[in-house]
């Protein structure tokens, strides 16, 4: 082990978990292979001090215990599937029923709760890459799947989340990162008073149980509107169906019909700290959630983590779009290369 590299307990079925943690400039990011989970990701200050913007636990056990998906790397796909099934070329699947009849982030065997391969932290210390394979099967998908995702970062503070993945047969590939952050600081209060902008004109409605129901909403006029920013709090106990439906945010942005060029989808302030987060994706779509359903336990150093104390900003296809005509299809066709990149980028105003 080196000052790059150590032991983060051990799983509950005896598999040795490793923290691996790379580094740029002033800032670093840890990431194990236990789920090539997310732990930290800090920035340092003139003073030599230090803020963590990301929940997580001290040790793997934490990971395994909880299903808050902090930090989590999620496929086959995430979000959700509409009761648990699709079909494919005339074949129906179907997958487990983990969300009520509906199927979340793949299932209660999702990535997040398995070991990753990897070959340790690059030569320039700031790289890290973990690749899990997968059978036939799995999860209920159909074809033999294999993932990297490798975590970059820079001295500008961008940590690039990049997935690259193939199957030989058809099947669905929809990748994400479900990080919680906190621009205060990991445990520093809710991020109610985040100022927030999203850079999207519609979102995907949903319905009762969270589910689109094909149809999209313009956000202009509605608690959904971010696009000259506001607060997170702001809107978010407004008398609006759809924030009901949600507990609160936990919908799809819309910014294209379709993946392409990489673009800057949203950005968050603290008043607090003064940090930015600023959000790049290839993808189509970005799920805002607002920990609605974060309940006080114990997360790293002791905090406790309660309602509404993180953001997650998870770039995706569109929920159900397996099963939406006019969504743009999650299918990764037998034996094509698919690779898609999202970037967080924490930049202090202050400096």
């Amino acid at each position: 082990m080196s000052e790059s590299v150590r032991d983060f307990g051990k799983t509950g079925k005896g598999e040795e978990a490793n923290l691996y943690t790379i580094r740029a400039g002033r800032y670093t990011a840890s990431v194990s292979d236990y789920g090539a989970t997310l732990v930290s990701f800090v920035i340092g200050d003139k003073d030599g001090g230090k803020t963590d913007v990301v929940l997580g636990y001290d040790d793997v056990a934490g990971y395994e215990k909880h299903d808050y998906c902090f930090g989590a790397t999620v496929g086959r796909n995430a979000n959700r599937i509409a009761k648990a099934a699709f079909t494919l070329h005339g074949v129906t699947y179907q997958l487990a029923k983990n969300d009520g009849e509906n199927n979340l982030h793949s299932g209660p065997d999702t990535y997040y709760y398995r070991m990753w391969k990897t070959d340790g932290i690059s030569p320039d210390g700031a790289s890290v890459s973990f690749r899990l394979d997968t059978p036939d099967g799995d999860q209920g998908y159909p074809g033999a799947f294999s993932v990297t995702v490798t975590y970059t970062l820079d001295a500008s503070g961008r940590l690039s989340i990049s997935y690259d993945a193939e199957s030989d047969q058809d099947t669905i590939c929809n990748m994400t990162n479900h990080s919680y952050f906190n621009l205060n600081g990991d445990g520093n209060g809710d991020i109610l008073d985040h100022n927030l902008k999203i850079f999207s004109d519609r979102i995907t409605e949903i319905d009762a149980g969270t589910i689109p129901t094909g149809k999209y909403i313009p956000v202009e006029g509605t608690p959904f509107d971010f696009r000259n920013g506001k607060s997170v709090g702001a809107d978010i106990n407004a008398d609006d169906e759809q924030l009901r439906f949600g507990n609160g945010y936990d919908h799809n942005f819309v910014f294209a019909m379709d993946k392409g060029p990489v673009r800057k989808l949203a950005e968050v302030i603290s008043s607090v700290t003064g940090l930015r987060l600023d959000v790049y994706s290839d993808l189509p779509g970005m799920q805002l959630y607002t920990g609605n359903y974060l309940q006080k336990h114990t997360g790293k150093s002791g905090h406790v983590y309660d309602r509404r104390c993180g953001f997650a900003l998870e770039t995706q296809y569109f929920p159900n779009s397996i099963n939406i005509a006019d969504f743009t299809s999650p299918v990764l066709p037998a034996g094509e290369k698919y690779h898609s990149v999202t970037t967080y980028q924490l930049i202090d105003t202050n400096a």
